[in-house]
């Protein structure tokens, strides 16, 4: 995500005041920053990965290639240095400084965060329409006991990650 600092209005710097690291804001909070971010940004680029290709390629890799993948769609101007959090990327043509715990230093950083963690929730809000019975609707997706519990009643998803151990994977017998 690019943002012009020296185009955003007072109002907007206002509405922005409240951004920082989104794993620790709530629902609604972050629900309440993620127009004010849409409207601030210059450009945003959003990329996901399915399951498969996570765990096809690791979930740390595949994050940094989707990462790499997003800066370059977002075609920063020339003398531009973008920031991400945490990792250099060494495969992304674009320039960027690794900023480490940058969601909780950088504002641009904390609005990428917002707008990945709004984007997420709401992709797997629609997929509980599609994979009824594990309660995306509700935990989307991070491990709660009512989604461990569905797990070990009806086993994974096609959304699950299959490279991912817990308790409840444990106790299936995956294939492959």
């Amino acid at each position: 995500m690019l943002i012009d600092y020296e185009a955003l209005s007072h109002s907007d710097r206002r509405s922005l005041a409240g951004l920082h690291d989104s794993k620790q804001m709530s629902v609604e909070k972050r629900a309440e920053l993620f127009p004010c971010v849409l409207s601030a940004a210059a450009r945003v680029s959003v990329v996901i990965r399915c399951a498969r290709g996570i765990d096809e390629r690791g979930l740390h890799v595949t994050n940094i290639e989707a990462l790499a993948n997003a800066l370059e769609r977002l075609r920063p101007e020339v003398d531009t240095t973008c920031l991400v959090d945490g990792f250099s990327l060494r495969n992304c043509a674009v320039p960027h400084r690794a900023l480490i715990g940058g969601d909780g230093t950088s504002a641009a950083i904390a609005a990428a965060s917002v707008i990945a963690k709004v984007t997420r929730d709401r992709y797997m809000h629609g997929a509980a329409d599609d994979h009824p019975g594990w309660g995306f609707e509700e935990h989307v997706g991070y491990s709660t006991p009512e989604h461990r519990e569905a797990i070990e009643r009806i086993g994974i998803s096609p959304l699950h990650r299959r490279s991912f151990q817990s308790v409840a994977y444990s106790q299936l017998e995956l294939a492959g």
